[in-house]
């Protein structure tokens, strides 16, 4: 490992410029700014910018396009009209891939040792839960080869930073995303052997250590970081962000949010925010009080199932590498995953039948159905008489013409009602078809295939999320719709392979 100190965020690099324009909001995405390329050293302009800033007429964002370059959004160029949709995806992975082996100073960029694909549109950076969807993409692209430079720029994040970020961008650092390298590894076994397990060890070793740092010295009741112990000494773990702050690229969103928070500190809103986007949910009905208010968020005190889930696998994944390499490892991983098991059995199943998420507050299961129930089954956790009653909850709360929604919620938020995300989908499908539920994941995997179809033949394009229940674009969120789109492009591929349209008859 050669783990190294965090490179310098942009609220570091030129603080006082920094909170002005995000402030200011004088780009309408807030990412912009953050994303920009200073063209000489930060702390010549942060000085310049004090100076200027005095001056008559001065204009904020005509000095930052003077001294800032842009990094433009990923166009996807014309493709012929009647390209079918399986073709237009093979031909997106070329537009998608970029190269980071050197970045411009002073970026927020990360550097990467392979070529990788991005997602699309704002996202011009990796993502750690999006690229395994786009890697089950690539593999079925017939793209290993890239889908394994991937699984090695996974890897060496570990090596550099101690875990994978949320993204590879320096504001990112400070958090995570559901943890699915041991999937990443697991499958690159299957296509290439079980010697992928001894080649990683190392890192998924270090990814563990990462999500269950401090867990240690917990006493029953206590939580530190991303770990928490419950009364009966129960271990699980829980979305985190080792900052406290506004998030870099929502900055003035944030703010207006704990703004509306009287009885808490706006560094617990922070927190609670940035927890959210380390789920991949930001942002959801799934971690608020009240469905209407952003500002009722309470992710650190939320215990979620699809995270302990991906834990477990984790666990698992580590007992099978350990097998390969027994004196490299100091922890019985395998007895940590039928702890891991039971903890999950016993505190994240709701009695009305169903998995779901368990408030720290309440010591109880939440109420809430989310698509986030099927990851028990995606990991083979749940027995046959509980996989089968989370199928029905499924199928009578969640299940739409166009898929599952994310949630039976209508908020506004964009993880929730009527939006379904494609990643979701395959999570769903593929747990579904592991406990033999084969008909309504078939019901879920040609229903979302139905919507991103009908999407791609009105604008010839595949987007970051769905409208699941019309065929309306989706909405929600603090952007527009992204155009691309890495996860849905390989959740499509697979899904296509596995529910062929009928053969057409002549």
């Amino acid at each position: 490992m050669r783990a190294v100190a965090s490179p310098a965020t942009p609220d570091q690099l030129f603080p006082q410029l920094f909170e002005a324009v995000q402030m200011q909001e004088i780009f309408e995405d807030q990412k912009h700014f953050v994303d920009m390329i200073p063209r000489r050293e930060p702390a010549r302009i942060e000085a310049d910018y004090l100076v200027a800033r005095t001056q008559s007429g001065f204009d904020l964002k005509a000095f930052v396009l003077q001294d800032f370059a842009e990094d433009p959004p990923i166009q996807v160029p014309p493709i012929r009209q009647d390209t079918d949709l399986r073709t237009h995806i093979k031909q997106l992975w070329p537009v998608l891939t970029r190269s980071f082996t050197e970045v411009p100073a002073y970026s927020s960029a990360l550097a990467l040792p392979e070529p990788t694909v991005v997602p699309g549109g704002r996202f011009r950076e990796v993502y750690y839960w999006d690229s395994y969807f786009t890697m089950l993409g690539l593999a079925q692209s017939g793209r290993t080869d890239l889908a394994r430079q991937m699984l090695d720029n996974f890897a060496y994040q570990i090596d550099t930073y101690g875990h994978i970020p949320n993204g590879t961008r320096s504001y990112y650092l400070s958090r995570s995303q559901p943890p699915f390298f041991a999937w990443m590894v697991s499958d690159e076994a299957v296509r290439s052997g079980q010697a992928v397990y001894r080649t990683y060890l190392p890192q998924l070793q270090a990814e563990y250590a990462y999500w269950m740092r401090g867990s240690r010295v917990l006493k029953p009741g206590d939580a530190a970081a991303r770990v928490v112990r419950l009364a009966d000494g129960s271990v699980l773990n829980r979305y985190w962000d080792d900052r406290d702050i506004p998030r870099q690229e929502a900055w003035a969103h944030d703010v207006r949010t704990a703004a509306q928070v009287r009885d808490a500190r706006p560094g617990e809103v922070y927190r609670d925010l940035r927890a959210a986007a380390e789920s991949g949910w930001d942002f959801s009905s799934r971690w608020l009080d009240d469905p209407q208010k952003l500002s009722s968020i309470h992710t650190t005190q939320i215990v979620p199932v699809d995270l302990n889930s991906l834990m477990y696998h984790l666990e698992a994944t580590l007992a099978d590498a350990c097998k390969l390499q027994p004196q490299a490892c100091t922890i019985d991983y395998a007895a940590r995953a039928q702890s891991r098991k039971h903890a999950i059995e016993r505190h994240l199943w709701n009695p009305k039948g169903y998995y779901a998420d368990y408030d720290l507050r309440t010591g109880a299961p939440r109420m809430q159905v989310t698509a986030a129930a099927v990851f028990p089954l995606f990991a083979g956790i749940a027995t046959p008489a509980r996989a089968a009653q989370t199928a029905k909850i499924i199928e009578a709360q969640l299940l739409r013409p166009g898929g599952i929604a994310t949630t039976a919620v209508r908020s506004g938020q964009q993880w929730d009602a009527p939006n379904g995300w494609a990643p979701l989908q395959w999570v769903a499908v593929a747990g579904l078809r592991r406990y033999r539920h084969d008909a309504l994941a078939e019901r879920i995997g040609r229903g979302f295939l139905g919507r991103v179809q009908a999407v791609f033949a009105a604008g010839h394009k595949l987007t970051e999320k769905y409208d699941v229940e019309a065929t309306g674009n989706a909405g929600g969120g603090e952007y527009p719709n992204q155009d691309g789109f890495g996860w849905t492009n390989g959740v499509t591929l697979k899904l296509l392979d596995l529910y062929p349209p009928p053969a057409t008859v002549h």
